[in-house]
């Protein structure tokens, strides 16, 4: 749902100015807020400098390398962004009160085991949704924050923490275990179990920079809980071509419980974190699309979800993934 304008005092901001804030806001990035919004980096600085010009001070101080929320862009933007959801959502809850849960419903997942429980998810949702088309996609790990941001899909199934402006998370589905890729050949592998130490020994595969801060840190942590450095590796954009590089003995990944599963190789091993926490799995949507349809699927995933959760710790959540 788009606004055509808001009242803010005296000043008329328009859609176009309201969005473009709101994008390099949380992107703090002008390339990336006009790939979300789907126009030219130079459209969306021209857009910023007038409504700088509107509002007398800039709201943004801009570097050569980044760029950050000026104070009062900071408070300007704590004051829309909730008015923006609140107008947008109220807005949306009034068209689908006439409509019901009908459309299309797009969402994505990452990794085999998450489309299996999306799969699963779409067929209860299909039985009382049936005027509501569910279009699943598989994403890259690259690519399932600009996905969502930009507005290709509705949901989507990833790990969390996520710590994102604009972006909700729903309750925890599925926890599983942590394990370790390791190279088969890697005195690692040899291991029953490893501690979370043990990082501060090897190198470590890194994510793509697309992925938010929080999940970053999770995981692919720069230090261990006790403070010794881990040695940051190559990043990579597919799951494929992590293993593979883990394969060749270019480092180590962390990675679910359900890797092992999914995702045998005959060159890496799966080796047990057997003191790192349980890893968790939800749904993402927009906060400025959080539709009845996004609504009911998520109701329905967490349902057929239920039956998976197991005790935090245990070793069997990637059966729990396929059941």
């Amino acid at each position: 749902m788009k606004l055509d304008l808001t009242i803010w005092g005296t000043l008329v901001l328009e859609r176009n100015e309201l969005e473009a804030f709101l994008a390099v806001a949380e992107e703090l990035h002008f390339g990336r807020a006009a790939a979300r919004l789907r126009v030219s980096t130079a459209r969306v600085s021209q857009t910023i400098r007038k409504l700088e010009r509107q509002v007398g001070v800039a709201l943004f101080d801009r570097t050569s390398r980044r760029v950050e929320l000026s104070r009062v862009g900071r408070a300007l933007y704590e004051d829309l962004r909730p008015a923006h959801d609140q107008i947008a959502a109220a807005l949306e809850r009034a068209v689908v009160a006439g409509r019901g849960v009908t459309g299309i419903l797009r969402v994505c997942f990452t990794g085999a085991a998450g489309g299996r429980l999306l799969v699963r998810a779409s067929q209860a949702f299909r039985q009382d949704h049936p005027e509501c088309d569910v279009q699943i996609r598989e994403a890259q790990i690259g690519e399932l924050m600009p996905w969502l941001r930009g507005g290709d899909v509705d949901l989507a199934l990833a790990t969390f923490p996520v710590d994102e402006p604009g972006v909700a998370a729903g309750p925890v589905l599925v926890s599983e275990a942590r394990f370790l890729a390791v190279p088969v050949d890697h005195p690692l592998a040899r291991r029953d179990a490893v501690s979370v130490e043990d990082l501060a020994t090897v190198t470590v595969l890194q994510l793509p920079d697309t992925l938010p801060r929080s999940l970053l840190a999770d995981r692919t942590p720069h230090t261990t809980p006790a403070g010794l450095p881990i040695k940051a590796g190559q990043s990579a954009s597919t799951f494929q071509e992590i293993l593979a590089l883990v394969g060749d003995g270019q480092g180590v990944f962390p990675v679910g419980a359900n890797a092992s599963r999914y995702y045998p190789r005959p060159d890496v091993a799966y080796v047990h974190l057997r003191d790192a926490p349980p890893l968790h799995w939800g749904l993402l949507w927009r906060t400025d699309d959080a539709t009845a349809r996004v609504r009911a699927f998520a109701e329905a995933v967490h349902v057929v979800a239920h039956p998976f959760n197991q005790p935090q710790g245990g070793l069997d959540f990637g059966s729990g993934w396929a059941t």
